[in-house]
C-alpha cells in the first residue's frame, strides 16, 4: 500500500495524486458505499502522515451519524451547525480548521485533536449525503493543498457510489 511520507522530495499534490489513483482501483467496480467509505477510510488513514481520526458521517435526514471510520470511537449523532462536522455540511464548504481549540462549538470526540479538515459530500441531484471528517494532532495540519487534495479524493467517493443510492 502506498505510504505517505514527510520526505519533502514529492509535493502534497503529487502525493495526492498517487492516492486518488489508489483510491480509484480500490473503488473500481463496487458500488455498495458502506463498503467502499470503510476502504476509503482506511486507504487514507494508513496513508497520510499525523492523522489521529478518518472517517464519514452520513447525513439521516436530519442530522449527521457516523459512518465507517478509522481511529477512537467518535460522536455518534452531529446537529447540522454544530461542531466542524455539522457546519461543514450546514454551510456545504469545506473546512480547513488549523487549532480546533480556536472554533467555537468544536466537538472533542477525541482530546487529541488538534486540527481538522471537513469535506461536504454532495450527490448528483445537489442533495447532502454527509461529511468526510479527518482530524489530527497537529495543530496547523491541514492547508490549501490538502483541501484540494481531500475535495479530489471525495469526488471519487463519490463517483463510486451507485447512481440509485
Amino acid at each position: 500500500m502506498f505510504e505517505l511520507s514527510t520526505s519533502l522530495s514529492q509535493n502534497k499534490s503529487e502525493l495526492y495524486g498517487d492516492l486518488a489513483s489508489q483510491a480509484r482501483g480500490l473503488l473500481e467496480g463496487e458500488s455498495d458505499p458502506i463498503a467502499n467509505a470503510a476502504n476509503f477510510a482506511a486507504l487514507v488513514y494508513h496513508s497520510l502522515p499525523d492523522l489521529n481520526w478518518a472517517g464519514f458521517y452520513f447525513f439521516d435526514g436530519k442530522e449527521l451519524v457516523v459512518g465507517p471510520f478509522q481511529g477512537k470511537p467518535a460522536c455518534v449523532r452531529i446537529a447540522l451547525g454544530r461542531g466542524v462536522c455539522g457546519t461543514a455540511a450546514q454551510l456545504r464548504q469545506t473546512q480547513v480548521i488549523q487549532d480546533v481549540h480556536a472554533f467555537e462549538g468544536h466537538i472533542a470526540c477525541d482530546a487529541a485533536s488538534n486540527s481538522e479538515i471537513v469535506v461536504p459530500l454532495i450527490d448528483a441531484r445537489g442533495e447532502l449525503v454527509g461529511v468526510w471528517d479527518v482530524d489530527s494532532p497537529k495543530v496547523g495540519r491541514f492547508d490549501e493543498a490538502d483541501r484540494a487534495g481531500m475535495e479530489a479524493l471525495c469526488r471519487i467517493f463519490m463517483n463510486s457510489r451507485a447512481p440509485t443510492i
